[in-house]
Protein backbone atom coordinates (compact mmCIF):
# COMPACT_ATOMS: atom_id res chain seq x y z
CA UNK A 1 0.00 0.00 0.00
CA UNK A 2 1.15 3.63 -0.51
CA UNK A 3 3.35 5.09 2.20
CA UNK A 4 2.86 8.77 1.40
CA UNK A 5 0.26 10.80 3.27
CA UNK A 6 -1.43 13.06 0.75
CA UNK A 7 -4.82 14.72 0.83
CA UNK A 8 -6.53 11.52 -0.28
CA UNK A 9 -4.84 9.50 2.45
CA UNK A 10 -5.85 12.13 4.98
CA UNK A 11 -9.48 11.86 3.92
CA UNK A 12 -9.41 8.08 4.22
CA UNK A 13 -7.72 8.33 7.61
CA UNK A 14 -10.49 10.66 8.79
CA UNK A 15 -13.13 8.25 7.49
CA UNK A 16 -11.49 5.33 9.31
CA UNK A 17 -11.34 7.38 12.51
CA UNK A 18 -15.06 8.10 12.18
CA UNK A 19 -15.79 4.43 11.57
CA UNK A 20 -13.60 3.55 14.54
CA UNK A 21 -15.60 5.80 16.85
CA UNK A 22 -18.94 4.37 15.77
CA UNK A 23 -17.67 0.80 15.74
CA UNK A 24 -17.47 0.63 19.51
CA UNK A 25 -20.10 -1.97 20.36
CA UNK A 26 -23.40 -0.52 21.47
CA UNK A 27 -22.06 2.96 22.39
CA UNK A 28 -24.59 4.70 20.18
CA UNK A 29 -27.37 2.41 21.34
CA UNK A 30 -26.68 3.26 24.96
CA UNK A 31 -26.50 6.95 24.13
CA UNK A 32 -30.01 7.00 22.68
CA UNK A 33 -31.44 4.75 25.34
CA UNK A 34 -32.05 1.69 23.19
CA UNK A 35 -33.66 -1.29 24.84
CA UNK A 36 -31.21 -3.79 26.37
CA UNK A 37 -30.68 -7.10 24.67
CA UNK A 38 -33.00 -9.78 25.97
CA UNK A 39 -33.24 -13.49 25.25
CA UNK A 40 -35.38 -14.61 22.33
CA UNK A 41 -37.15 -17.93 21.92
CA UNK A 42 -36.67 -17.73 18.18
CA UNK A 43 -33.13 -18.96 17.93
CA UNK A 44 -31.83 -21.39 20.52
CA UNK A 45 -28.06 -21.39 20.34
CA UNK A 46 -26.03 -24.24 18.93
CA UNK A 47 -22.97 -24.03 21.12
CA UNK A 48 -19.54 -25.35 20.29
CA UNK A 49 -16.85 -26.44 22.72
CA UNK A 50 -15.95 -22.82 23.33
CA UNK A 51 -19.53 -21.95 24.22
CA UNK A 52 -20.08 -19.81 21.14
CA UNK A 53 -22.94 -20.42 18.75
CA UNK A 54 -21.84 -21.99 15.49
CA UNK A 55 -22.34 -20.27 12.16
CA UNK A 56 -21.48 -20.96 8.55
CA UNK A 57 -18.08 -19.60 7.60
CA UNK A 58 -16.42 -19.45 4.21
CA UNK A 59 -12.84 -18.31 4.55
CA UNK A 60 -11.03 -17.04 1.44
CA UNK A 61 -7.47 -18.30 1.20
CA UNK A 62 -6.05 -16.02 -1.50
CA UNK A 63 -5.77 -12.24 -1.70
CA UNK A 64 -7.86 -12.23 -4.88
CA UNK A 65 -10.49 -14.33 -3.17
CA UNK A 66 -10.39 -11.94 -0.23
CA UNK A 67 -11.12 -8.92 -2.39
CA UNK A 68 -13.97 -10.78 -4.09
CA UNK A 69 -15.35 -11.71 -0.67
CA UNK A 70 -15.29 -8.05 0.37
CA UNK A 71 -17.93 -7.30 -2.26
CA UNK A 72 -20.36 -9.95 -0.90
CA UNK A 73 -21.17 -11.47 -4.33
CA UNK A 74 -24.29 -13.33 -3.18
CA UNK A 75 -25.91 -10.09 -2.05
CA UNK A 76 -25.02 -8.46 -5.36
CA UNK A 77 -26.71 -11.30 -7.26
CA UNK A 78 -29.93 -10.61 -5.39
CA UNK A 79 -29.77 -6.90 -6.16
CA UNK A 80 -29.24 -7.52 -9.86
CA UNK A 81 -32.25 -9.87 -10.01
CA UNK A 82 -34.43 -6.78 -9.64
CA UNK A 83 -32.49 -4.50 -11.98
CA UNK A 84 -32.91 -6.13 -15.40
CA UNK A 85 -36.67 -6.81 -15.06
CA UNK A 86 -37.17 -3.17 -14.11
CA UNK A 87 -35.25 -2.15 -17.23
CA UNK A 88 -37.57 -4.38 -19.29
CA UNK A 89 -40.58 -2.73 -17.69
CA UNK A 90 -39.18 0.74 -18.43
CA UNK A 91 -38.47 -0.19 -22.06
CA UNK A 92 -41.76 -2.13 -22.46
CA UNK A 93 -39.52 -4.65 -24.18
CA UNK A 94 -35.91 -5.79 -24.06
CA UNK A 95 -33.42 -2.91 -23.72
CA UNK A 96 -30.24 -2.87 -25.76
CA UNK A 97 -27.75 -5.48 -24.60
CA UNK A 98 -25.06 -2.83 -24.25
CA UNK A 99 -27.21 -0.79 -21.87
CA UNK A 100 -28.06 -3.89 -19.85
CA UNK A 101 -24.37 -4.78 -19.60
CA UNK A 102 -23.38 -1.24 -18.60
CA UNK A 103 -26.11 -1.03 -15.95
CA UNK A 104 -25.25 -4.43 -14.49
CA UNK A 105 -21.54 -3.58 -14.43
CA UNK A 106 -22.12 -0.22 -12.78
CA UNK A 107 -24.59 -1.68 -10.30
CA UNK A 108 -22.25 -4.54 -9.43
CA UNK A 109 -19.30 -2.22 -8.82
CA UNK A 110 -21.40 0.21 -6.74
CA UNK A 111 -22.91 -2.55 -4.59
CA UNK A 112 -19.53 -4.25 -4.21
CA UNK A 113 -17.90 -1.03 -3.06
CA UNK A 114 -20.67 -0.40 -0.53
CA UNK A 115 -20.37 -3.94 0.83
CA UNK A 116 -16.60 -3.59 1.15
CA UNK A 117 -16.95 -0.36 3.13
CA UNK A 118 -19.49 -2.11 5.33
CA UNK A 119 -16.93 -4.82 6.07
CA UNK A 120 -14.36 -2.18 7.03
CA UNK A 121 -16.82 -0.62 9.45
CA UNK A 122 -18.05 -3.94 10.88
CA UNK A 123 -14.71 -5.71 11.26
CA UNK A 124 -14.87 -5.47 15.07
CA UNK A 125 -18.25 -7.16 15.40
CA UNK A 126 -17.40 -9.63 12.64
CA UNK A 127 -14.72 -10.97 15.00
CA UNK A 128 -17.41 -11.73 17.56
CA UNK A 129 -19.94 -13.50 15.31
CA UNK A 130 -19.05 -17.07 14.29
CA UNK A 131 -20.91 -16.62 10.99
CA UNK A 132 -18.52 -13.82 9.93
CA UNK A 133 -15.23 -14.80 11.54
CA UNK A 134 -13.87 -16.03 8.21
CA UNK A 135 -14.15 -12.65 6.50
CA UNK A 136 -10.86 -11.33 5.05
CA UNK A 137 -10.57 -8.31 7.36
CA UNK A 138 -11.05 -10.53 10.41
CA UNK A 139 -8.48 -13.12 9.34
CA UNK A 140 -5.98 -10.42 8.35
CA UNK A 141 -5.87 -11.52 4.72
CA UNK A 142 -6.57 -7.91 3.69
CA UNK A 143 -5.78 -4.78 5.66
CA UNK A 144 -8.59 -2.28 6.39
CA UNK A 145 -6.85 0.58 4.60
CA UNK A 146 -6.40 -1.48 1.45
CA UNK A 147 -10.02 -2.61 1.63
CA UNK A 148 -11.21 0.99 1.90
CA UNK A 149 -9.10 2.08 -1.06
CA UNK A 150 -10.46 -0.86 -3.06
CA UNK A 151 -14.03 0.10 -2.15
CA UNK A 152 -13.63 3.76 -3.06
CA UNK A 153 -12.06 2.84 -6.40
CA UNK A 154 -15.02 0.57 -7.15
CA UNK A 155 -17.44 3.39 -6.33
CA UNK A 156 -15.59 5.86 -8.55
CA UNK A 157 -15.52 3.43 -11.47
CA UNK A 158 -19.20 2.58 -10.95
CA UNK A 159 -20.18 6.24 -11.08
CA UNK A 160 -18.16 6.80 -14.23
CA UNK A 161 -19.49 3.68 -15.95
CA UNK A 162 -23.13 4.56 -15.28
CA UNK A 163 -22.72 8.23 -16.18
CA UNK A 164 -20.86 7.52 -19.42
CA UNK A 165 -22.79 4.42 -20.46
CA UNK A 166 -26.30 5.28 -19.23
CA UNK A 167 -26.93 8.72 -17.73
CA UNK A 168 -26.11 10.94 -14.77
CA UNK A 169 -29.36 10.15 -12.93
CA UNK A 170 -28.63 6.42 -12.74
CA UNK A 171 -25.09 7.16 -11.51
CA UNK A 172 -26.34 9.53 -8.81
CA UNK A 173 -28.97 7.03 -7.66
CA UNK A 174 -26.38 4.26 -7.35
CA UNK A 175 -24.07 6.56 -5.38
CA UNK A 176 -26.94 7.62 -3.12
CA UNK A 177 -27.62 3.98 -2.27
CA UNK A 178 -23.99 3.54 -1.23
CA UNK A 179 -23.99 6.69 0.91
CA UNK A 180 -27.25 5.66 2.59
CA UNK A 181 -26.01 2.12 3.24
CA UNK A 182 -22.71 3.31 4.69
CA UNK A 183 -23.71 6.35 6.73
CA UNK A 184 -27.33 5.69 7.68
CA UNK A 185 -27.32 1.90 8.08
CA UNK A 186 -23.74 0.80 8.80
CA UNK A 187 -22.45 3.76 10.82
CA UNK A 188 -25.66 4.78 12.58
CA UNK A 189 -28.67 2.49 12.71
CA UNK A 190 -27.15 -0.99 12.75
CA UNK A 191 -25.81 -0.59 16.29
CA UNK A 192 -28.38 1.82 17.66
CA UNK A 193 -31.89 0.69 16.74
CA UNK A 194 -34.04 -2.35 16.10
CA UNK A 195 -35.28 -0.41 13.07
CA UNK A 196 -31.82 -0.76 11.51
CA UNK A 197 -32.75 -3.15 8.72
CA UNK A 198 -36.15 -1.51 8.17
CA UNK A 199 -34.78 1.94 7.37
CA UNK A 200 -31.39 0.78 6.15
CA UNK A 201 -33.06 -1.65 3.76
CA UNK A 202 -33.96 1.29 1.54
CA UNK A 203 -30.46 1.08 0.07
CA UNK A 204 -31.19 -2.41 -1.22
CA UNK A 205 -34.34 -1.17 -2.95
CA UNK A 206 -32.53 1.48 -5.00
CA UNK A 207 -31.41 -0.88 -7.85
CA UNK A 208 -34.93 -0.80 -9.29
CA UNK A 209 -34.65 2.99 -9.53
CA UNK A 210 -31.22 2.69 -11.13
CA UNK A 211 -32.50 0.19 -13.69
CA UNK A 212 -35.47 2.36 -14.60
CA UNK A 213 -33.40 5.55 -14.76
CA UNK A 214 -30.80 3.89 -16.98
CA UNK A 215 -33.51 3.31 -19.59
CA UNK A 216 -35.79 6.32 -19.20
CA UNK A 217 -33.60 8.92 -17.49
CA UNK A 218 -36.43 9.69 -15.08
CA UNK A 219 -38.25 8.20 -12.09
CA UNK A 220 -42.02 7.71 -12.32
CA UNK A 221 -44.65 5.96 -10.21
CA UNK A 222 -43.92 2.44 -11.49
CA UNK A 223 -40.32 2.31 -10.20
CA UNK A 224 -41.39 4.06 -7.00
CA UNK A 225 -43.94 1.31 -6.33
CA UNK A 226 -41.28 -1.32 -7.07
CA UNK A 227 -38.96 0.49 -4.66
CA UNK A 228 -41.64 0.28 -1.97
CA UNK A 229 -42.16 -3.43 -2.68
CA UNK A 230 -38.46 -4.14 -2.15
CA UNK A 231 -38.32 -1.82 0.86
CA UNK A 232 -41.17 -3.76 2.51
CA UNK A 233 -39.70 -7.13 1.47
CA UNK A 234 -36.40 -6.50 3.24
CA UNK A 235 -37.51 -6.78 6.92
CA UNK A 236 -39.22 -10.20 6.70
CA UNK A 237 -36.44 -11.44 4.43
CA UNK A 238 -33.59 -10.35 6.70
CA UNK A 239 -35.30 -11.02 10.03
CA UNK A 240 -35.84 -14.61 8.92
CA UNK A 241 -32.05 -14.93 8.57
CA UNK A 242 -31.45 -13.00 11.79
CA UNK A 243 -33.66 -15.44 13.67
CA UNK A 244 -31.25 -18.21 12.77
CA UNK A 245 -28.24 -16.15 13.84
CA UNK A 246 -29.77 -14.27 16.76
CA UNK A 247 -27.08 -15.54 19.11
CA UNK A 248 -24.41 -14.05 16.86
CA UNK A 249 -26.03 -10.64 17.06
CA UNK A 250 -26.32 -10.91 20.84
CA UNK A 251 -22.65 -11.84 21.07
CA UNK A 252 -21.78 -8.67 19.16
CA UNK A 253 -24.38 -6.50 20.98
CA UNK A 254 -26.10 -5.62 17.70
CA UNK A 255 -29.83 -4.88 18.34
CA UNK A 256 -31.21 -6.83 15.41
CA UNK A 257 -34.91 -7.38 16.14
CA UNK A 258 -34.88 -11.18 16.68
CA UNK A 259 -32.01 -10.75 19.14
CA UNK A 260 -33.87 -8.26 21.34
CA UNK A 261 -37.55 -9.15 21.01
CA UNK A 262 -39.71 -12.21 21.55
CA UNK A 263 -40.89 -14.60 18.86
CA UNK A 264 -44.37 -13.11 18.92
CA UNK A 265 -43.17 -9.55 18.34
CA UNK A 266 -40.73 -10.47 15.58
CA UNK A 267 -43.09 -12.66 13.59
CA UNK A 268 -45.99 -10.24 14.02
CA UNK A 269 -43.90 -7.50 12.45
CA UNK A 270 -42.76 -9.85 9.69
CA UNK A 271 -46.37 -10.64 8.86
CA UNK A 272 -47.29 -6.95 8.86
CA UNK A 273 -44.54 -6.04 6.40
CA UNK A 274 -45.41 -9.03 4.22
CA UNK A 275 -49.07 -7.98 4.01
CA UNK A 276 -48.07 -4.46 2.98
CA UNK A 277 -45.57 -5.81 0.46
CA UNK A 278 -48.15 -8.04 -1.22
CA UNK A 279 -50.58 -5.11 -1.31
CA UNK A 280 -48.06 -2.98 -3.19
CA UNK A 281 -47.36 -5.77 -5.68
CA UNK A 282 -51.07 -5.51 -6.47
CA UNK A 283 -50.88 -1.71 -6.68
CA UNK A 284 -48.20 -2.16 -9.34
CA UNK A 285 -50.69 -3.89 -11.68
CA UNK A 286 -52.57 -0.76 -12.82
CA UNK A 287 -49.62 1.56 -12.31
CA UNK A 288 -47.35 -0.44 -14.63
CA UNK A 289 -50.13 -1.86 -16.83
CA UNK A 290 -49.29 -5.49 -16.11
CA UNK A 291 -51.32 -8.49 -17.25
CA UNK A 292 -52.39 -11.98 -16.24
CA UNK A 293 -48.95 -13.59 -15.98
CA UNK A 294 -47.80 -11.09 -13.41
CA UNK A 295 -51.16 -10.91 -11.61
CA UNK A 296 -51.40 -14.67 -11.03
CA UNK A 297 -47.75 -14.94 -10.00
CA UNK A 298 -47.96 -11.99 -7.61
CA UNK A 299 -51.08 -13.32 -5.89
CA UNK A 300 -49.94 -16.95 -5.63
CA UNK A 301 -46.35 -16.28 -4.53
CA UNK A 302 -47.45 -13.44 -2.27
CA UNK A 303 -49.97 -15.74 -0.62
CA UNK A 304 -47.30 -18.39 -0.10
CA UNK A 305 -44.90 -15.84 1.38
CA UNK A 306 -47.57 -14.63 3.79
CA UNK A 307 -48.49 -18.20 4.74
CA UNK A 308 -44.84 -19.04 5.43
CA UNK A 309 -44.44 -16.11 7.81
CA UNK A 310 -47.69 -16.91 9.62
CA UNK A 311 -46.60 -20.56 9.87
CA UNK A 312 -43.28 -19.45 11.36
CA UNK A 313 -45.21 -17.76 14.15
CA UNK A 314 -46.89 -21.05 15.03
CA UNK A 315 -43.56 -22.83 15.42
CA UNK A 316 -40.69 -20.30 15.50
CA UNK A 317 -37.59 -22.44 15.07
CA UNK A 318 -34.31 -21.59 13.32
CA UNK A 319 -34.98 -24.30 10.74
CA UNK A 320 -38.35 -22.82 9.80
CA UNK A 321 -36.89 -19.31 9.74
CA UNK A 322 -34.30 -20.41 7.18
CA UNK A 323 -37.09 -21.87 5.05
CA UNK A 324 -38.79 -18.48 5.09
CA UNK A 325 -35.47 -16.82 4.25
CA UNK A 326 -34.91 -19.17 1.32
CA UNK A 327 -38.43 -18.71 0.00
CA UNK A 328 -38.14 -14.93 0.26
CA UNK A 329 -35.37 -15.06 -2.34
CA UNK A 330 -37.39 -17.42 -4.53
CA UNK A 331 -40.34 -15.06 -4.18
CA UNK A 332 -38.44 -12.04 -5.51
CA UNK A 333 -36.97 -14.08 -8.35
CA UNK A 334 -40.38 -15.39 -9.44
CA UNK A 335 -42.12 -12.03 -9.04
CA UNK A 336 -39.62 -10.12 -11.17
CA UNK A 337 -39.33 -12.96 -13.68
CA UNK A 338 -43.11 -12.94 -14.08
CA UNK A 339 -43.05 -9.16 -14.58
CA UNK A 340 -40.42 -9.58 -17.30
CA UNK A 341 -42.28 -12.35 -19.09
CA UNK A 342 -45.56 -10.46 -18.83
CA UNK A 343 -44.07 -7.35 -20.45
CA UNK A 344 -42.30 -9.30 -23.21
CA UNK A 345 -45.35 -11.40 -24.05
CA UNK A 346 -47.68 -8.42 -24.15
CA UNK A 347 -45.24 -6.45 -26.28
CA UNK A 348 -45.03 -9.32 -28.77
CA UNK A 349 -41.35 -10.09 -28.22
Amino acid sequence: SPTSTGAGDGAMFTFCRLAGVLRRPYDVAMAVGARPLVPSRLAPARLGRNGIAHGTRRTPTTVLGGYVALTKPRIIELLLITTVPTMVLAERGWPSWSLVAITLLGGTLAAGGANAINMVIDRDIDKLMPRTQGRPLVTGLIQPRNALIFALVLEAIAFGVLWAGANLLSAVLALSATLFYVFVYSLWLKRSSTQNIVIGGAAGAVPVLVGWAAVRNDVTWAPIVLFVVMFLWTPPHFWALAIRYAEDYRAASVPMLPAVETAEVTVRKMVGYTVLMVAFTVVLIPVADLGAIYIVTALVTGGLFLWSTVDLGKNPTPHRSMRVFGFSITYVTLLFAAMTIDVLVRSGI
